[in-house]
């Protein structure tokens, strides 16, 4: 078993209120009161009284405690609570022997008991819970001479429904992604993993956005000290409104002085379920369909669910293709500026003249003309993305075969030019993450500044220089470089190559997970 590596790197905020915390620290003023008149006028004083607020009194007998029904109206479906809530109310009434009057508690007991007809609620005692309750669409029942309101869920949005993944394309596998209501990304990876381990732990966000945040894992397989790290960061956070899941993700990441991603952000049920089969955590954030995987090493950045539903052969190749797209689009620009700028002697005789030639009648150094073209290529990469998407294709096609083919007839590039940076271009296009995707682009332009300066030996410094940087960082406690340093030889099996998934019958060396086999005998193994 290896020596676990989560540490506490992560600074300290002041803590927020969620949902898991106890009633018991609510103080006596931010209470609901036993009179369900009081109560109900504090609700309303204390949202300003919205048109949208619907308050509804019933009453029964002489002798019965009277009930009051808050929702807002467009959040809360209005036809559930009729049928489901107020039937239930008057049919308790019904059954009341009138010559016997009740107190508040017995009327609950009974509701609770034999007449309400709804699956999901709750009770408590506090305004702010009651509140959040009812801006999130969910409806409070309050019955008086009772010291507590039952929040019942009864939410209506209209929302996506579950559509293929756009960000993420796929060849092979599951044709679903997760979308912006969490109650629908928890029954997604429910779906995926029947595990009657797997947790779901409940927070609220945001001092006034209030969103629901839910830490995702399988208890009889993390590691503890992982859980509580992730639990002790999201509980620091100390934020407004957390309107997307990218904002989470820059407030608990190890350090925020790096290109290159410490969370892997994803849209794929099928990958965030893998991810915690693993033994790591996924978070998932009420109006998002992008989901938080961590902790995320740099081998990771180079994988995709598509590896493992194809046979090994087909998987290695494919990912030693990526790494390979990786260094292309890392090196090919620099390399270009370096060889034509410095290493002549480097070129061999027949290249060389033709990159003379083609160069014949270009005005620009070829670190100049390297940077138009990859500035107007970055251009046309984010106006094909803010476009409609129809538009957004063909401007990012059109565009691009137009605007070369013009600036070699115009003569201020060269066609050699045009051909390496359309390369680098698809390279980029091959890496599965696309934050690591910008993270490589954003080194591509320093790698060719050190190229137009010092030639192959800047580009070798400035590879040595992003090597220390990446063995310097951690994503919760574990090294980026992790397995290949500190090395984990048995986890090299999925690294660069993917081996037949007969030798990947461990789960990662480096997790330290409870348990470590994924498939076959639980006990022993390699």
């Amino acid at each position: 078993m290896p020596r676990i590596m989560f540490r506490n790197t992560h600074k300290k905020r002041s803590p927020i209120r969620n949902s898991g915390e106890s009633q018991s620290n609510t103080s006596a003023d931010d209470c609901i009161t036993r009179s369900v008149h009081a109560s109900v006028a504090s609700i309303v004083r204390l949202l300003n009284a919205p048109d949208d607020l619907v308050t509804r009194f019933i009453c029964g007998a002489e002798g019965t405690p009277p009930c009051a029904i808050v929702c807002i109206a467009g959040l809360a479906d209005l036809k559930m609570i009729n049928d489901h809530i107020v039937t239930s109310i008057q049919q308790a009434y019904s059954a009341i022997n009138c010559s016997e009057p009740i107190t508040g508690q017995e009327l609950y007991r009974r509701l609770d008991k034999q007449f309400l007809s709804v699956q999901k609620y709750k009770t408590t005692r506090s305004l702010d819970e009651i509140l959040v309750s009812l801006l999130s669409g969910d409806t409070a029942l309050l019955i008086d001479d009772l010291d507590q309101v039952l929040l019942i869920g009864s939410k209506k949005w209209t929302g996506r429904s579950v559509e293929e993944p756009e960000t993420e394309a796929l060849v092979r596998g599951p044709r679903e992604g997760f979308n912006e209501s969490i109650e629908t990304n928890v029954i997604l990876l429910r779906r995926t993993i029947r595990d009657p381990k797997l947790r779901f732990d409940p927070y609220r966000i945001g001092e006034r956005g209030k969103k629901e945040l839910i830490i995702a894992y399988i208890d009889s397989i993390v590691h503890p000290a992982l859980v509580q790290e992730v639990k002790r960061r999201v509980e620091s956070i100390d934020i407004d409104d957390a309107p997307e899941s990218g904002m989470i993700e820059q407030l608990i990441q190890d350090s925020f002085l790096t290109p290159f991603p410490l969370i892997l952000h994803t849209e794929r049920p099928d990958k965030a379920a893998s991810a915690i089969l693993q033994g790591k955590v996924v978070i998932l954030l009420e109006g998002t369909p992008f989901a938080l995987i961590m902790p995320t090493t740099f081998e990771t950045l180079m994988q995709s669910p598509e590896d493992y539903y194809e046979r090994w052969l087909i998987g290695s190749l494919i990912r030693i293709l990526r790494y390979t797209a990786v260094f292309v689009s890392l090196t090919f620009p620099s390399l270009y500026i370096a060889l034509v700028s410095f290493h002549q002697g480097l070129i061999p005789s027949k290249l060389a003249f033709s990159i003379a030639a083609a160069r014949e009648g270009v005005p620009f150094p070829a670190v100049i003309e390297a940077f138009l073209m990859e500035l107007t290529l970055e251009l046309l990469r984010e106006a094909g993305i803010r476009l409609p998407k129809p538009v957004g294709q063909t401007i990012g096609i059109v565009g691009g075969l137009v605007i070369g083919e013009a600036a070699v007839q115009a003569g201020i590039v060269s066609p050699i030019m045009v051909i390496v940076v359309s390369v680098t271009a698809i390279s980029s296009f091959a890496i599965p993450a696309y934050s690591a995707g910008i993270a490589f682009r954003i080194l591509r332009f320093i790698i060719m500044i050190a190229a137009s300066m010092f030639g192959l030996y800047g580009i070798i410094l400035i590879h040595i220089m992003i090597c220390i940087h990446l063995s310097r960082l951690n994503s919760f406690g574990i090294p980026y470089l992790t397995p290949l340093a500190p090395s984990y030889y048995r986890d090299w099996r999925d690294m660069f190559i993917r081996a037949p998934l007969m030798m990947l019958s461990k789960r990662p060396q480096y997790m330290a997970t409870k348990d470590d086999s994924k498939m076959g005998s639980r006990e022993g193994g390699t």
